[in-house]
């Protein structure tokens, strides 16, 4: 492709993946970029200052672009008020004016495997509306679209999971999921790799994607893995009491309301934790672009926790 592909949230974790990726592949890049500046310089990269709701820095970014990635998004948040504008209003807004700018552009929304279950949270209710107003933005024009549905995304950079693979390195494993619960994972550098295929593809639609492991994993099998990377034995294994949860979440949701921060653990991510099921499919998003997960758990966290060693305290991460 011979136009630049625009990205939103170029200085996050996943967008800073895609870039170092699609430069990599002597792709032209113009990234928006708010709040924090991006790390990367190189001559085919353009910086376009402005947040989500500045509509005349949003075309700036869009104008002549062969394809829009809207990564951009809220994980954290009080109540449907902090997320919807990000989330929701954020994606219909790069849709419309990607619509609307002329040229052929195609447009991927990185959503999440939450959209799946909106009921659930705050959160996966904005990712899901996202995807719907993608969609009828979308209808209205003859914008080509397609999102992605990544279940957790771990690797460089990571902010997330990675203290909790820490913490499992040092042979501590909580267990807050429900009994017999199950969930993909996925390498940001596949991520990364997926959104260029979807770049390439004219398919559309929704699509979901995990690591390759059929059926995903449950939180023994990832502890195991951990401690197989990182050579040390069985860790302890503490399940943590959804009682204990949800205390937790509501009294994080009322210093936060309080204080005015945005919290990670509310009751909605409580309803997320506990979900039994976040398992993937790849079955459709490979059929549609040719794309098949390169990185598998065991080499994953080899890279991430490849400094963890058992009965030493040096850095369990290669990660910054």
């Amino acid at each position: 492709m011979s136009a630049p592909v625009a990205v939103t949230g170029a200085s996050g974790f996943v967008g800073q993946a895609l870039i170092a990726q699609l430069l990599a592949a002597g792709q032209q890049v113009r990234a928006l970029v708010h709040h924090r500046p991006l790390p990367i310089e190189h001559p085919a990269l353009e910086t376009v200052s402005g947040a989500l709701g500045d509509d005349a820095a949003l075309a700036r970014l869009i104008a002549g672009a062969g394809a829009v990635v809207h990564v951009a998004g809220r994980v954290r948040g009080r109540n449907a008020a902090d997320f919807l504008p990000v989330n929701a209003d954020g994606a219909a807004r790069v849709a419309r004016l990607a619509g609307t700018a002329g040229g052929h552009a195609r447009l991927i929304l990185i959503s999440s495997l939450a959209a799946r279950a909106p009921h659930l949270s705050d959160y996966a209710a904005s990712k899901r509306a996202g995807e719907e107003r993608l969609a009828e933005a979308a209808s209205d024009s003859a914008l080509s679209w397609a999102a992605l549905r990544p279940p957790a995304v771990y690797g460089p950079g990571d902010r997330e999971l990675r203290p909790l693979f820490s913490l499992i390195s040092r042979g501590i494993t909580p267990l807050p999921a429900a009994p017999g619960a199950r969930l993909s994972l996925l390498h940001v550098s596949d991520l990364a790799a997926a959104i260029i295929a979807l770049i390439d593809s004219p398919a559309q639609g929704i699509f979901e994607l995990h690591d390759g492991h059929e059926g995903g994993y449950d939180w023994e099998e990832v502890a195991t893995i951990v401690e197989s990377v990182t050579g040390r034995g069985r860790g302890w294994r503490v399940p943590v009491p959804q009682t204990l949860l949800r205390s937790a979440a509501s009294a994080n949701l009322a210093a936060a309301r309080i204080i005015g921060y945005l919290p990670m653990l509310t009751p909605g991510k409580v309803n997320e934790l506990r979900h039994p099921d976040w398992v993937c499919d790849n079955t459709e998003l490979g059929r549609a672009t040719g794309w098949q997960p390169a990185v598998s758990l065991h080499e994953g966290l080899g890279l991430l926790l490849g400094g963890a060693r058992h009965g030493t305290n040096k850095g369990t991460s290669n990660v910054t």
